[in-house]
């Protein structure tokens, strides 16, 4: 029996892109998997979270990706970008780095995140998006949260977020729906 794809669709900060590092580390962890097809989204054509939010959806349509087979992955605004897609479409996974969420300058800016597995990984010396409203809505919601010592861009924690986007992207293969 052939299990289903994985679509796994990553979205970058505002001052970044496609090929960052944590992107591309979590882009790299993905595509050891076979049945797993991942796709780093170029938002660099646009500094709007609503246009970037169009073109996730956009990405989605255009690869056929199942919801309920689509890990979302994303950093600080791309964070937000895939905590809105899965509140207006649950998906399988939802893994958050340093996410733009309870920022009173974007749209929706406490989304109801919507996946089977979701994680949010903050740093405590994060300088752009508050730790403590993010880690308020993870408690709302439910979400597991990790606080580590770094900053926004959390470039001291490569390593450790690699491991746990592995971890996270396991559980989600082992409890993807079948056909």
């Amino acid at each position: 029996m052939t299990l289903p794809i994985i679509h796994v669709f990553l979205s970058h900060g505002l001052e970044s892109g496609p090929d960052s590092t944590k992107i591309q580390a979590m882009k790299t962890i993905s595509e050891k998997y076979p049945d797993v097809v991942a796709e780093a989204i170029d938002h660099r054509s646009s500094k709007d979270p609503t246009t970037r939010l169009k073109q996730m959806q956009a990405a989605m349509e255009r690869a056929g990706a199942d919801p309920q087979r689509t890990v979302l992955a994303g950093s600080s605004m791309g964070g937000w970008v895939c905590a809105q897609t899965s509140a207006m479409t649950p998906v399988l996974g939802c893994f958050l780095l340093a996410p733009a969420l309870a920022l009173i300058r974007y749209p929706q800016s406490r989304p109801q995140i919507s996946a089977t597995f979701s994680q949010i990984i903050h740093g405590w010396e994060d300088d752009v998006v508050p730790v403590m409203p993010v880690l308020e809505l993870a408690q709302q919601q439910r979400i597991s949260a990790l606080i580590l010592n770094d900053g926004h861009r959390l470039e001291n924690s490569v390593a450790r977020i690699t491991q746990e986007f592995e971890h996270f992207l396991k559980a989600c293969l082992e409890n993807r729906n079948t056909p």
